[in-house]
């Protein structure tokens, strides 16, 4: 458990017990989702917080002889913290911002209730003035069909264009549609690989709905943080560079780091031929070795051409 998951809690805590006061250990435990073991951690350390001063008067109390005796948690001086946890400044328009994202890519029902809570926080934060999020969604004409085939548990076809430039005509069960890093996607199980997979929505043309029915295979899998490592389309690459370049290694996503005597060995994952070819030109005379090595093929052939051209005139 992080120390952001307890503060988190204990701001929860306080008012929940001025709510409930005389309140029960373990029911309260298990209101939180913690052991009775963790409740009471989480009680020694409000013990230690209130306002500024730090005198006994300006600290939180709690009864912890009726917590021993009886199991009943009995807290004061704490009415400064009754009231509902509010939105930073930085929250509300990190919501808002992801709200937008959302609203690139949902159906007309969905659609209704993101644009209302979207104006609501609009109107607390004064975040109108904020740019529009561009989301790389692909065509609304395309995220229609898939939304409706969705709602009519319908298969669609569409053609597709891998990060590879490799063109091919699935034909799938659309699941879901999200946004990861500013980018949609779409989950759907594939019927030629009988197996899930996931389609970038800008990569996806001429759709049309099947009018077959999609098959009942459940929930896909969780499109959390670390579903690019999982990815089968995710190439490990390793870069070893020259020492001036170590700032490199904060500008574009890593796995690791290794420093050696002068030089630097940069491990990522690639899942985009066309971002690797661009990043090895730039690193230019910088880049000392790549491995595996034929990944450097395409930008070889780039520069040679560019290099022509130059000498042509």
């Amino acid at each position: 458990m992080t120390s952001a998951e307890q503060v988190s809690r204990l701001l929860a805590l306080v008012p929940y017990l001025q709510r409930h006061p005389d309140a029960d250990v373990d029911t309260t435990a298990a209101t939180f989702g913690v052991t009775g073991k963790q409740l009471l951690a989480d009680l020694n350390v409000l013990w230690y917080c209130g306002l500024p001063g730090g005198m006994p008067g300006d600290l939180i109390e709690i009864d912890f002889e009726a917590i021993d005796a009886a199991g009943r948690i009995r807290l004061s001086n704490a009415d400064y913290l009754a009231r509902p946890m509010r939105f930073t400044p930085d929250e509300a328009l990190s919501l808002v911002v992801a709200l937008r994202a959302v609203a690139e890519l949902v159906g007309d029902d969905e659609g209704e209730a993101v644009a209302s809570a979207l104006a609501k926080l609009e109107a607390a934060t004064g975040a109108p003035a904020l740019p529009k999020v561009a989301v790389a969604g692909g065509e609304a004409e395309v995220r229609d069909v898939l939304s409706a085939a969705i709602n009519a548990d319908e298969m669609v076809e569409f053609d597709y264009t891998d990060a590879g430039l490799q063109p091919s005509h699935p034909v799938v069960s659309p699941a879901r549609l999200l946004v990861r890093d500013g980018i949609g996607y779409l989950q759907a199980w594939s019927q030629e690989r009988a197996d899930w997979r996931t389609y970038r929505l800008d990569r996806i043309v001429g759709i049309a709905r099947t009018g077959q029915r999609r098959s009942q295979l459940g929930e896909p899998p969780v499109f959390d943080p670390g579903w690019f490592e999982r990815s089968e389309s995710a190439l490990p690459v390793t870069l070893v560079l020259e020492p001036a370049w170590r700032w490199m290694a904060e500008y574009i996503p890593v796995q690791s780091v290794t420093e050696h005597a002068g030089a630097i060995e940069l491990q990522l994952l690639v899942a985009d031929p066309a971002w690797l070819r661009a990043l090895i030109l730039r690193l230019g005379a910088g880049l000392r070795e790549i491995r595996p090595a034929e990944v450097a093929d395409s930008a070889r052939a780039a520069a040679a051409e560019a290099l022509a051209a130059y000498r042509a005139g």
